[in-house]
């Protein structure tokens, strides 16, 4: 028997979106506990699914976090935000800078009714994405590549590539034969 699908029809839409804020709002306030462990306990329990030794800094946004999957052995920086409204998924050893913003939803500016569309952002195992640096919907950034920092993303970055600019292009490679493992246990 599935409950979800009456609970929907008897809260409505309004009720969904309350008990979402609800949700935001409690791990808004768990983004600051004073451990790793508990920051990823936090995420877990509201539907993401994270692999193992998984280090998040402070200040974590998540929107729609049961639609978030992160692999083993990243790292996510301070003041990260991740959109989980249209799928996020970073693979594992994933170094997630700090003051990223990873959106998987945004506005057609050319809909007369400034309709919202959605696009999941998929990163790669390895991937490195570097300060402040942006992601828009719909891309995938390839494993073992590197976006520099401050730069934005709006089309897919191959495999062990190295991106950068406004909007980010490919501007060289980076080794193939990458080993290292990061995550918790390192730190």
């Amino acid at each position: 028997m599935e409950i979800l699908p009456w609970i929907k029809k008897r809260i409505g839409p309004r009720g969904r979106r309350f008990i979402r804020l609800l949700i935001e709002l409690w791990l808004w306030s768990v983004s600051f506990a004073p451990s790793h462990l508990l920051r990823v306990i936090g995420l877990r329990l509201s539907g993401a699914k994270i692999g193992r030794n998984v280090a998040i800094g402070r200040g974590i946004r998540v929107l729609h976090p049961w639609r978030l999957s992160i692999g083993s052995n990243t790292i996510l920086g301070l003041r990260v935000c991740l959109d989980g409204r249209g799928s996020l998924t970073i693979g594992n050893n994933c170094n997630i800078a700090d003051e990223i913003a990873i959106w998987t939803a945004e506005h057609d500016i050319q809909s007369p009714d400034f309709v919202m569309t959605e696009g999941a952002v998929v990163v790669g195992d390895r991937a490195w994405i570097c300060h402040r640096s942006i992601l828009l919907p719909g891309i995938t950034i390839g494993e073992g590549s590197v976006v520099a920092s401050g730069s934005v993303v709006t089309k897919d970055i191959p495999a062990f590539s190295v991106a950068a600019g406004i909007p980010a292009r490919v501007i060289g490679k980076r080794n193939a034969n990458l080993r290292y493992k990061l995550g918790r246990n390192v730190l």
